[in-house]
């Protein structure tokens, strides 16, 4: 199926090539999902992105308007998912950014099918060799510059390998090309810290809300001796991890009761609750 797509709430899919978005990578995006009309996770999604345009400088959108574009494009799908990008918009050359700037915002949706051998039975990591450079300024952030991630994504195209896991230049763990990564060692949940570098994301945000967590470095070596390690994903959702290094887990305990947080709030996967399911 074609995405649906608007610009500035128009359906169409041009965008000026004098955009910062195009020429410079001046903005910044959002990629959820909607499941039967609904985004469960919209109001973590509009809060990052009103934290992104106060750290870029950049208006931001409506957040009500914006949910409601993203609905409407989503109408008659059972499952989909929404990319919503937002740049500083047309610009003259030269990194300057202009004075009053016209922010840009495009929305996107298509059908979404999800992995179910991903969410019941886990899924292998690599290791990248693409390292991500510390930027305390644009850490966190979910900017359009994402070329880091583009070049260890890169590094494979086996279908056995579900993800790999990027390093910072000192060599910890950060987290994955696009996911956040957690472990559990005796019961304690653990996660990377994303203040230098890496994207705080949604799914990780709504862990850190529901459980208690302890942000910490990680290197590779620790990681093989966790209990159980899984990715988060706005989209995706929780992801076991198979198979890492040498180690390979089974889900756990930690994993399965956070899957179905998830279908909880109405964000099923396609083994942890049935289409039809209530929960």
């Amino acid at each position: 199926m074609t995405p649906r797509i608007s610009v500035d709430f128009l359906d169409t899919d041009r965008v000026s090539v004098s955009d910062r978005g195009f020429t410079y990578g001046d903005g910044l995006f959002e990629t959820l999902r909607i499941a039967r009309g609904r985004a469960p996770l919209w109001p973590r999604h509009a809060e990052r992105l009103q934290a992104g345009c106060e750290r870029l400088r950049i208006p931001p959108p409506d957040p009500v308007a914006v949910r409601d574009e993203v609905l409407r494009l989503a109408e008659g799908l059972d499952d989909a998912v929404a990319r919503v990008t937002l740049t500083r918009g047309p610009g003259m050359r030269g990194y300057a950014p202009p004075v009053s700037p016209h922010p840009t915002l495009v929305v996107s949706v298509s059908p979404l099918v999800l992995d179910a051998a991903a969410s019941s039975d886990g899924i292998a990591l690599r290791l990248c060799t693409t390292r991500l450079a510390t930027q305390p300024l644009l850490a966190g952030l979910k900017h359009l510059n994402r070329l880091e991630q583009v070049m260890a994504r890169g590094e494979w195209d086996s279908p056995a390998i579900g993800e790999g896991l990027m390093l910072d230049t000192d060599g910890d763990l950060v987290c994955a090309t696009a996911a956040n990564l957690f472990a559990v060692f005796g019961g304690q949940l653990m996660t990377p810290p994303v203040n230098r570098c890496g994207v705080a994301g949604v799914a990780r945000a709504e862990v850190l809300a529901v459980r208690e967590v302890t942000e910490a470095r990680l290197n590779p070596v620790r990681l093989e001796d966790a209990d159980e390690v899984f990715l988060t994903s706005a989209v995706r959702g929780i992801l076991p991890v198979r198979v890492f290094g040498t180690r390979s887990w089974q889900p756990g305990p930690v994993t399965r009761a956070l899957q179905a947080h998830w279908c909880d709030i109405g964000l099923p996967s396609p083994s942890e609750c049935s289409k039809d399911s209530d929960r």
